[in-house]
């Protein structure tokens, strides 16, 4: 199963990159190499999360359902993370258009798409139809190509046409090719084939809109506004939908509108989808101020993160190896489950870090849920995530999750008995 969810997760990521790379003109051949290397950086880090949460599940500290929530978020995140390269491209050489055609592409679409077709609730069927052929990894263990890939789900669904998050991750894939108009073909197979009571609709009406308005020439039209209506109706927290309502208002200078729909979208998004959406907030809230009109606030914008400076104690670490792994963590004060996790090396202290929504184990318990939170890192001797007897550590709580641009000092100089 491993090979299929990277060749899904990578076929996301190349999905992306394609329609991400072309509006960020500026230094092309650079950024295809950084590109590169981060995301093989960033899947060599999902694959090591994923054993730790496979050991905790073998251990019995995590249930099934446990595993499979905090195992998708895992696959969110490793979305996330190669999707940031659109997030810093410099404001000469990318017209306002682009601009928020990437912010729609590199946030709407990846932190969308594996999320829904883990919900449509029948993903195991296109396991079970990789698993009938006589070679179980297709790709041979190797990572696939772009067009590799779409061939293998587009003949997935020749074998399995009732398949609607098969349907689904073609239509999403289809869009960063840019090929809106098959990618509207594709939503349309799943909303015939996805219930509209299924809690899952709303968000496949906002994605079909965001295809059926790219393949409009980015232009608003009654058909298009019609479809994002009904998502809000079914549901008036969807993200893609308030997102296109909000580019929409953007590229006609109506600022004060694409605050509000942007400004809505950011208390239901991702951690990565909220760091683009307050930047668009930003420029939004920019030309309403250089225009001399009401700049409106907006509840939320002011990020969740703790900043830490993490290192050893005085006489600490003469007898440890340069490899052993230090866990950086913050939890509720008295609770247990992590808020926002880090790993680290004890090569790597002293290490500046900051922890973020970015670093959530689950959307429900995330830094952004609490007010303050106890601030831990630990040696782990044994590489477990679990504390045992041996382990060094440091402490820091109560610590205010907002509010605080402060650098706190995080200093290892304890042992857990």
């Amino acid at each position: 199963m491993a090979g299929l969810w990277t060749g899904i997760a990578v076929l996301t990521v190349l999905a992306v990159a394609f329609v991400i790379l072309p509006l960020l003109r500026a230094r092309r051949l650079e950024q295809d190499r950084l590109a590169e290397d981060r995301d093989h950086q960033n899947i060599h880090i999902f694959r090591e999360r994923l054993a730790e949460l496979e050991q905790e599940q073998a251990l019995g500290n995590l249930g099934a359902a446990d595993f499979a929530e905090l195992k998708l978020e895992l696959e969110r995140n490793l979305l996330q993370d190669v999707g940031t390269p659109a997030k810093t491209a410099s404001r000469s050489g990318v017209g306002r258009g682009h601009w928020v055609g990437a912010l729609l592409m590199a946030v709407l679409l990846p932190l969308s798409a594996l999320a829904i077709y883990w919900q449509l609730g029948s993903a195991p069927k296109l396991q079970l139809a990789l698993e009938r052929q006589a070679n179980p990894d297709p790709f041979d263990g190797r990572t696939p190509t772009l067009e590799e890939a779409v061939a293998q789900l587009e003949h997935e669904l020749e074998l399995n046409p009732e398949n609607p998050e098969g349907w689904y991750l073609l239509g999403t894939t289809y869009m960063g090719q840019q090929r809106y108009d098959d990618s509207v073909s594709a939503f349309t197979r799943v909303l015939e084939l996805l219930p509209q009571e299924a809690p899952q609709y709303a968000g496949v009406l906002g994605q079909y809109a965001q295809a059926l308005y790219f393949a409009n020439d980015g232009k608003m039209d009654d058909r298009i506004r019609h479809q994002v209506e009904q998502a809000l109706v079914l549901n008036p927290d969807e993200v893609t939908s308030l997102g296109l309502l909000g580019i929409d208002a953007f590229e006609n200078q109506r600022f004060a509108e694409a605050v509000d729909y942007w400004g809505r979208a950011l208390q239901g998004a991702d951690a990565g989808a909220q760091n683009s959406l307050r930047a668009g907030i930003e420029r939004a809230r920019q030309e309403l101020e250089a225009r001399g009109e009401a700049v409106p606030e907006v509840p939320g914008l002011e990020p969740a993160e703790i900043r830490l400076s993490v290192r050893l104690g005085d006489g600490i670490g003469q007898d440890l190896a340069p490899d052993q792994t230090v866990f950086v963590f913050a939890r509720p004060v008295g609770g247990r489950m992590p808020l926002a996790a880090l790993k680290l090396q004890v090569s790597d202290l002293p290490r500046q870090v900051v922890l973020d929504d970015s670093l959530a184990m689950t959307p429900q318990a995330r830094l952004s849920t609490v007010d303050e939170v106890e601030v831990s890192a630990r040696i782990s001797m044994s590489g477990d995530p679990a504390a045992q007897s041996g382990d060094l550590y440091g402490t820091l709580s109560p610590v205010a999750v907002k509010g605080g641009s402060e650098v706190l000092e995080l200093v290892i100089d304890q042992v857990v008995e």
